[in-house]
């Protein structure tokens, strides 16, 4: 893991108005992370996570606040800077694992890099690599309701990382698999995010993955907390 700092939030607040009056979700976050550095992020349900994740992947915008990817000001880009830059810099992985149904495992995680003009021989080859990487190159054929829960949910890792992105923000991406299935998800979403240098903030209920990884917050009254 390098020491060279690669994503920054600071003074992150957000807040909605509702029936009773505003309610603020997340007040004053702050935070930075290196590159490969993998934090886990905790906290009740309603606390805010997801609403967090959604911001720092710049699907939503902050009331307040600065975000930093690789040096660049991504608060201050317009809708189609930051479309552009989610495409190319930023993956996602979430609890479903949001599979295309009609694609084979392999189009899937090859789709990302079709969108961004890649040839298809290409798209597919480091499609491939990554499958092979994740032990599915049995299944690159497949289409997802051929797969396992843990086997789909590896697929959608692949595909977060087969752009290459330098920040991947994974929201419970472990939640709908048994405890064994989770640990496996997990460790090889470590494995990859490590080789790949990519950094890492994850969402997660359960108390065994966010202790195994560097680093540990809890969001708790809209701030974070560093966990001991």
């Amino acid at each position: 893991m390098s020491d060279a700092e690669l994503f920054r939030v600071q003074g992150l607040c957000k807040g909605f108005d509702a029936p009773a009056g505003h309610l603020q979700i997340l007040q004053d976050l702050g935070f930075s992370l290196r590159e490969g550095e993998f934090l886990a992020v905790v906290g009740e349900s309603g606390s805010g996570k997801s609403t967090m994740l959604q911001i720092l992947g710049t699907l939503e915008r902050p009331d307040a606040g600065e975000i930093w990817l690789g040096g660049e000001p991504i608060h201050a880009l317009g809708v189609n800077k930051q479309a552009q830059l989610r495409n190319e810099k930023i993956g996602f992985v979430y609890q479903a694992h949001h599979l295309i149904p009609e694609l084979t495992a392999l189009e899937n995680v090859a789709l990302p890099l079709l969108v961004q003009g890649l040839r298809a021989s290409d798209a597919k080859q480091r499609a491939h690599e990554l499958l092979t990487r994740l032990h599915l190159q049995d299944r690159e054929r497949h289409v997802p309701a051929r797969l396992s829960g843990g086997e789909a949910q590896r697929v959608a890792v692949a595909r977060a990382l087969a752009t290459n992105p330098r920040l991947l923000l994974a929201d419970e991406p472990t939640g709908n698999l048994d405890e064994r299935t989770a640990g496996e998800v997990f460790e090889v979403l470590q494995q990859l995010c490590s080789e790949e240098q990519a950094a890492v903030v994850m969402v997660t209920h359960s108390k065994g993955l966010a202790t195994a990884c560097e680093r540990m917050l809890r969001l708790h009254n809209g701030r974070l907390i560093p966990v001991a």
